[in-house]
């Protein structure tokens, strides 16, 4: 059975630099490439008079630039939705259990 060994620690970050620095050239020290794809930009249309409360509304917030706090707005959305999501279903699968619970007492 071959002992694997374990890699010295590095107690900094110069260390750290020092070993990439190293092993650069030596193929065998470094993982395959991890390929990432570029997050593709959505666009989306909005009627004149939505896009005009939009901005309005940025404004009140003292927030000029309209599209960063629709995003932000849009973020914080979804993570309430989320967040209910998970709290209606956490109460459904909890009445579920109970019952389940019911109908099996039921048949003892």
């Amino acid at each position: 059975m071959k002992i694997k060994q374990t890699p010295k620690k590095l107690s900094s970050p110069t260390e750290i630099d020092q070993l990439v620095i190293a092993q650069a050239e030596d193929d065998s020290a470094w993982e395959s490439p991890i390929h990432v794809r570029q997050m593709t930009l959505t666009s989306l249309s909005l009627p004149a008079e939505l896009a005009a409360r939009i901005a309005f509304v940025a404004r009140l917030h003292r927030n000029n630039n309209v599209e960063a706090w629709l995003l932000h707005v849009i973020q914080e959305r979804l993570e309430v939705e989320e967040r209910i999501y998970g709290e209606v279903r956490r109460e459904l699968m909890s009445k579920l259990f109970l019952s389940g619970e019911t109908k099996n007492e039921t048949w003892n």
